[in-house]
């Protein structure tokens, strides 16, 4: 949005300074990102009250009553039409007229914006597609975001050869719920035969899945996924929770033990593999049993890291009429006590590479250290006063500062 903005003769300013159009694109993933959308719509008419406030995002897609009711808000942008915002906003000048939320649509194809984005300086994020039909019992992003719709892969190529050719080495290949990747096609195009399409491109040097649906990682998959050369040893596998009563509540499609085989399928392809994680804790109806499970199979599966989040209603979602919701100090205990788990295990993982050479991209400077990730995504500081940026470099791992490392060049 902000590309086309600027590329329209827009100039950006900081939110908190006075602008005459705030462009507001909100979450709705629970309760409190409802909450916090609601708050900086407002503060935005405060900064200047004769200013155009645009509310885009999924809150809009799945709160119409509630953004009816905000007097502060001009314009309404749904999700699938960020594209156009620049014409959206201009019309509201001309007509002055507020845009009625019936009109907010999904089309039946992935919306394509048209243009490169970049997040880092040697990392692009491409998202490949969009909608969910997965109905996460706690989630309420199917009906926020909608239908899967697969973004074409020649569109795809496309723009990732372009990322190439301007000295991009490394792409991050996400979306709602990658697995879902092609189901909208006619043919049996899947998002395997994306990754191997991307592997051929000359330039990148890397190929980074964003979070997958462990059922992903079938055995056909991973034997084709194991012959492409840049691939990343890095999979976020979304567990949520590590007891199958609890998964079963959450309408999750597998047990741990089917979770279990999918870690060593993957550990037994890639010797160097880091495993990350989402986990929710007090869920409702989780009894002490129940994270008790949880917590054993984590430390048996021992994730590098796991992202540990305290369950959150989210009206509108079937978790959110559950009953035995779980009190606040109860999953803030647990929360605890994975993250104590996670900090454990991140720990003990990086001891493994004292000593070690690896191979580090290296993004930016931060203070005298320039700091880079590994293929399996492990942060590593590096002290020289050569400017390594966007470079892959050989370097000896010689310490550890909290949980990243410290190395010398080789």
């Amino acid at each position: 949005m902000i590309q086309n903005f600027q590329g329209n003769g827009y100039e950006m300013v900081d939110f908190d300074k006075e602008a005459d159009i705030y462009i507001i694109n909100t979450c709705t993933v629970t309760n409190m990102s409802d909450r916090k959308s609601r708050q900086v719509l407002r503060h935005a008419k405060k900064n200047n009250p004769e200013a155009i406030v645009v509310a885009c995002g999924c809150y809009v897609q799945v709160a119409k009553n509630e953004i009816e009711n905000i007097p502060e808000i001009d314009l309404c942008i749904g999700t699938n039409e960020k594209a156009d915002i620049v014409k959206y906003v201009e019309d509201y000048f001309n007509n002055k007229k507020r845009v009625e939320l019936e009109n907010i649509l999904y089309d039946a194809q992935y919306d394509e914006f048209g243009s490169v984005t970049y997040t880092e300086k040697t990392r692009a994020v491409i998202k490949v597609q969009d909608g969910c039909d997965r109905f996460c019992s706690y989630c309420i992003i199917p009906f926020a975001r909608g239908k899967v719709r697969s973004r074409l892969p020649e569109n795809i190529i496309k723009e990732i050869e372009q990322i190439a050719k301007n000295g991009i080495k490394e792409v991050v290949i996400t979306g709602i719920h990658i697995a879902s990747y092609g189901k909208d096609f006619e043919n049996e195009y899947r998002l395997i035969d994306l990754l191997e399409e991307i592997n051929k491109i000359n330039g990148i040097e890397r190929i980074r899945l964003g979070s997958i649906e462990p059922l992903l990682i079938s055995e056909e998959f991973i034997d084709r996924l194991s012959k492409l050369s840049k691939i990343c040893h890095h999979f976020h596998l979304s567990l949520q929770s590590g007891c199958t009563k609890t998964l079963k509540r959450m309408n999750r499609r597998y047990t741990i033990e089917e979770f279990k085989v999918i870690v060593e399928r993957l550990r037994n392809t890639y010797e160097d593999v880091i495993l990350t994680t989402d986990i929710i804790v007090g869920f409702p109806e989780e009894t002490e049993e129940e994270f008790e499970i949880t917590y054993n199979f984590l430390k048996d599966i021992k994730f590098y890291k796991m992202h540990v989040f305290k369950y959150s209603q989210r009206k509108g979602t079937i978790a959110a009429e559950m009953k035995n919701q779980i009190p606040a100090n109860i999953k803030e205990e647990r929360s605890k006590k994975l993250l104590e788990l996670s900090d454990k295990n991140e720990n003990e993982y990086l001891d493994k590479y004292l000593g070690k050479k690896l191979d580090v991209l290296f993004e930016e400077q931060d203070g005298k250290y320039y700091k880079g990730h590994t293929a399996n995504y492990i942060m590593v500081n590096l002290e020289t006063d050569k400017n390594v940026a966007n470079k892959i470099l050989t370097v000896e791992i010689i310490g550890k500062d909290k949980l990243s490392l410290i190395s010398k060049e080789v």
